[in-house]
């Protein structure tokens, strides 16, 4: 490494950390799963820190809705896929390190020959189902995992270490032993998020990467962080290995790669028919076509549309209340999917074939993203 690159000249002059810590860094590989709000300061601090080898794992597309706090991208890169966007802006930021990308959707089939050419790994999902995912195969091939969540005002960071120490064998099953049900907690896309948070917890992530590769500091080794950006009101806990935890954590990459981690966090895994947003659209102008609403009656954008709204909330305690539907031809849909899919499930757990149910996949969003496209 060169001993007067003037990119790093900064941290050169640091106390504590200098050339030795700069060598550390451009040795280490760290992969970053998630390109979203959390993902993309990591990603920029550690290119520009000059980690030497940056995977992304991301099989999603950019959205204009992502744009509020995605900060890697632009309103040109609507519809590309966020890990190849990614790397293109990394490399123009930082050519003397290695970007390595990733995107195909992480899975328990492909997860653990993924993050185990990885040192470190920064779990920047926006869902249960991926953070057991990937907290679990981190257990297992015994990798430090940086882990960052955001919600609507208030984030949490902390470090799941799976080293030697036993003692020291904290994982996200440990803070969250039992998944909540699929309705019980909203995402992004349902219950908002202000655009400057997943920045600041992202860049606490990559903060901690940083202290995790170089030594320095103190790392956030089995501790919560808990950071409420409108009164800036913190809170860091203890967290401890919990024995009836272990059971939960599949043995071995054999019971790894078998475990469905959507069913383990009660989502829908059955056949019910997605319909994209161009199909939809046409869908609704048939006279056959009944689009049902499934978010809550105060929820905005309103729906441009011939329409009825049900809440899921509804659906779970009246089911039998919507006979008069039977016969019709039924497309469901929410915010982003995920309602509508579990509206589907209890409606066909309940009539069967009496009523043809379908859903809009990626909800409202989806038709906001395609409406711009064809705006450009």
């Amino acid at each position: 490494m060169e001993q007067s690159n003037e990119r790093y000249a900064r941290h050169y002059t640091l106390a504590g950390f200098g050339q030795a810590g700069q060598e550390k860094l451009l040795n280490a590989k760290v992969l970053v799963i998630g390109a979203g709000g959390l993902g993309c300061p990591v990603l920029q601090y550690l290119a520009a820190a000059g980690v030497g080898t940056i995977g992304i794992a991301d099989h999603d597309r950019v959205a204009l809705s992502n744009l509020q706090r995605q900060i890697l991208f632009t309103t040109g890169d609507v519809g590309s896929l966020k890990a190849v966007k990614a790397a293109e802006s990394l490399r123009k930021l930082n050519p003397e390190i290695s970007i390595e990308t990733h995107t195909d959707e992480v899975t328990a089939k492909n997860a653990w020959e993924l993050i185990e050419g990885y040192d470190i790994v920064a779990d920047c999902t926006d869902n249960f189902a991926s953070r057991y995912l990937i907290s679990d195969a981190c257990f297992l091939l015994r990798k430090h995992l940086v882990f960052g969540a955001v919600f609507q005002y208030e984030g949490q960071v902390a470090v799941f270490d799976s080293g030697n120490k036993e003692e020291d064998r904290i994982s996200y099953r440990d803070l969250f032993p039992e998944p909540p049900a699929p309705d019980e907690v909203m995402d992004c896309n349902e219950a908002g998020v202000l655009g400057v948070l997943p920045g600041m917890i992202g860049t606490l992530q990559a903060n901690e990467v940083i202290k995790l590769i170089t030594g320095i500091g103190e790392v956030l080794r089995g501790r919560l962080l808990t950071f409420n950006m409108l009164t800036y009101e913190n809170m860091v806990m203890d967290l401890t290995m919990r024995s009836d935890t272990l059971n939960l954590i599949p043995e071995n990459r054999g019971h790894f790669e078998k475990t469905d981690y959507r069913w383990l966090c009660g989502l829908p895994s059955s056949d019910i028919e997605e319909i994209g947003a161009d199909d939809f659209l046409e869908a609704v102008t048939q006279p056959d076509i009944l689009a049902v609403d499934v978010r809550e009656r105060d929820e905005l954008p309103e729906a441009g549309f011939p329409h009825i709204r049900i809440p899921l909330s509804q659906l779970k305690t009246e089911t039998s209340g919507i006979n008069h539907l039977k016969g019709r031809k039924i497309i469901l849909f929410c915010q982003s999917g995920k309602r509508s899919l579990n509206a589907a499930e209890l409606l066909t757990a309940a009539y069967g074939n009496a009523i043809k149910i379908s859903h809009l996949k990626g909800g409202i969003t989806a038709l906001q993203n395609k409406k711009h496209e064809k705006r450009v």
